[in-house]
């Protein structure tokens, strides 16, 4: 709770005790009068404030002059009569109770989003002659060596030179598992340094950087309104005095015809109480802005409360395979020797050790399959011979690695294999060894993402990707998606996502890594990227942005905009519907004004309460 909220909840505590206090005492006339209107200003001075300058500045129509009216002419009948001067001061006070609940639930929306902005970072630090000098990070230039100590945020994004650490990106990615760094790594700005001193190389300027463009992402997002939001606006600055209109006619035409001024009026003052549309007005926007701070404390950015709004709708759901069900990087699947003078880790052995120059992605899988490349082996002659592999000399005989048409050349006899990947044959002296697959591993939830799509509702699931038919046959069936589209070029990509768009129904979400998929990603009605930290491209292009590799948020970014809009409609149906009927009973005398507190007050409370749930994102 700010120190706003602490003076306005005292304000209304104070009110409060003293609106009591005056019922326990008999009091008459202007001694009465002034009494009350101590509790009445303590309360409700802002208000009576903003209607001022609302009138002054031509913008009077708003919910501060329809409830400065309504209590000023409550107090005025219970002075002609010398009447109850309760129901003024209690409209105000209840009317602030309503204010400040919206208060405290807007709070807990923007505290998730704050915890966000603590990424922010104050200074780095960059090496002089004198030592480490404190700078504003946007003076740091690219290529500028800082210095990370334990507990600092990393402030620029860059590559570990010097040291190793564990960082926390919790905040980055939702993620609570530290993760590990050395030498080499590409760390990202907002993450914070946990123990390691770690030497920074910085590859990006500070304004350029992660933790700055999520900031700049997460700040425009509150200005992209939905569509119920300026539907809501709209009705609000047409019905706010539509209803002054009506509440004036409500006092005047009965008199002139029944006479009984009073009650007519104080009929028309209850219509004004009744018609406020605080719920409507406060409720909607702030259930938006509670869905994107609910979706921000699971790493899922949205850009705006539009693209949440269009991503409830969302019925067909378009995939990139590489590096959104499949981790984009090649792993060693299986090793089948073919020749009695190789065991399987023999054969790896020497494909690693043949391998261990190369920077080809293929060459890294090997290598990481088997690390232990300092042993007694003599590696040398190597020769890397174009769209064919690698050929050196290990412990004196030739060790040739590559793809069939390499074995062709050297003459061995090769044989093919039965299990879906890249396969990389061996020879040593000319005679065939066997062979390494190597494939692009599936993710460990994207199984469960894809099962969690259908439950959630979405009605179809595509998968789009470059690779070959046999591997995307493969995925495809892992992962049971009965829709694929194999050997894309990035135009076809396109193209095969229009006719998807085209054919479909309901809304279309493409999801993928924001770097090769910007086009579609742009093309999409929603385009989510996936583990997209650090890509310019993704943040640019995508509507959605998840901050890791999880493809469990997907689903769970549609079911938080499911569960927002549903209480949007909620609030919308619940305002109007109460309202209604309480207009109707105010207008025939069948409601007072503590029907119309609770028709203003107590229904923008109960919607508040129901924009808060929103906050608790549903599993």
């Amino acid at each position: 709770m700010n120190s706003k909220q602490k003076k306005n909840l005292a304000r209304i505590l104070i009110a409060a005790v003293l609106l009591i206090i005056l019922n326990f005492v008999e009091l008459h006339g202007a001694k009465k009068f002034f009494l009350y209107l101590i509790p009445y200003l303590i309360v409700g001075y802002d208000i009576l404030l903003k209607a001022f300058h609302g009138l002054k500045n031509f913008r009077a129509f708003d919910e501060s002059l329809l409830m400065t009216i309504a209590t000023v002419g409550a107090f005025a009948l219970a002075i002609h009569d010398d009447g109850d001067c309760n129901e003024a001061v209690a409209v105000m006070l209840f009317y602030q109770i309503g204010e400040w609940f919206q208060s405290y639930a807007v709070g807990r929306s923007r505290k998730n989003i704050s915890e966000l902005m603590d990424i922010r970072p104050d200074f780095a630090n960059v090496e002089t002659s004198d030592g480490l000098e404190q700078v504003d990070p946007d003076e740091v230039e690219v290529g500028t060596m800082i210095v990370v100590q334990p507990g600092e945020k990393i402030p620029i994004d860059g590559l570990v030179v010097e040291g190793s650490s564990t960082l926390n990106t919790v905040a980055l990615t939702g993620e609570s598992l530290p993760r590990e760094i050395s030498v080499g790594a590409e760390v990202i700005s907002g993450c914070i340094n946990l123990n390691g001193v770690l030497k920074i190389r910085t590859t990006k300027d500070f304004g350029e950087s992660t933790a700055t463009k999520i900031l700049e992402l997460i700040e425009d997002a509150s200005s992209r309104k939905s569509k119920s939001e300026n539907f809501i606006a709209k009705f609000a600055r047409i019905y706010t005095p539509a209803v002054v209109i009506c509440a004036a006619a409500l006092a005047i035409v009965p008199s002139i015809i029944f006479g009984n001024w009073e009650t007519w009026i104080y009929r028309a003052l209850i219509f004004l109480v009744i018609s406020c549309p605080c719920a409507l007005v406060i409720s909607i926007p702030l259930s938006f802005f509670a869905g994107l701070g609910g979706a921000s404390r699971e790493g899922i950015l949205i850009k705006g409360s539009n693209f949440l709004e269009t991503l409830s709708k969302v019925q067909t759901v378009v995939m990139d395979k590489t590096g959104t069900l499949t981790k984009g990087s090649f792993e060693v699947d299986a090793v089948h020797s073919k020749n009695l003078n190789f065991d399987e880790e023999k054969l790896l052995h020497l494909a690693a050790h043949v391998e261990r120059y190369s920077t080809h992605p293929i060459a890294n899988s090997l290598r990481k399959a088997y690390p232990n490349e300092r042993d007694d082996c003599t590696v040398e002659s190597v020769e890397e011979i174009a769209g064919r592999g690698i050929r050196a000399k290990v412990n004196g005989q030739i060790v040739c690695v590559g793809n069939e048409k390499f074995m062709d050349e050297v003459g061995a006899r090769w044989k093919s294999c039965y299990k879906v990947g890249t396969i990389i044959h061996v020879a040593v002296d000319g005679e065939y060894a066997g062979h390494v697959v190597i494939s692009d591993a599936i993710k460990p939830h994207a199984k469960e993402a894809v099962d969690a799509l259908k439950n959630s509702g979405v009605e179809k699931i595509f998968m789009l990707t470059g690779d070959t038919e046999k591997i995307a046959a493969k995925v495809a069936a892992e992962l049971d998606i009965k829709n694929f589209r194999s050997e894309l070029l990035p135009a076809d990509k396109v193209s095969e996502f229009e006719k998807i768009l085209a054919a479909s129904s309901g809304s279309v979400a493409f999801v993928g890594d924001g770097i090769n998929d910007a086009p579609v990603l742009s093309r999409a009605d929603v385009g989510i990227a996936m583990g997209a930290l650090g890509s310019d491209a993704a943040i640019e292009a995508a509507d959605v942005v998840l901050t890791d590799d999880d493809p469990l948020k997907i689903s769970r970014a549609i079911k938080i905009s499911r569960k927002c809009l549903g209480i949007v409609k909620q609030n919308i149906f619940f305002a109007i519907g109460v309202k209604f009927l309480c207009l109707i009973g105010g207008a025939f005398g069948l409601a007072n004004m503590w029907a119309a507190i609770f028709a203003d007050v107590g229904v923008m409370i109960l919607a508040v309460l129901n924009a808060i749930r929103i906050l608790v994102a549903p599993r």
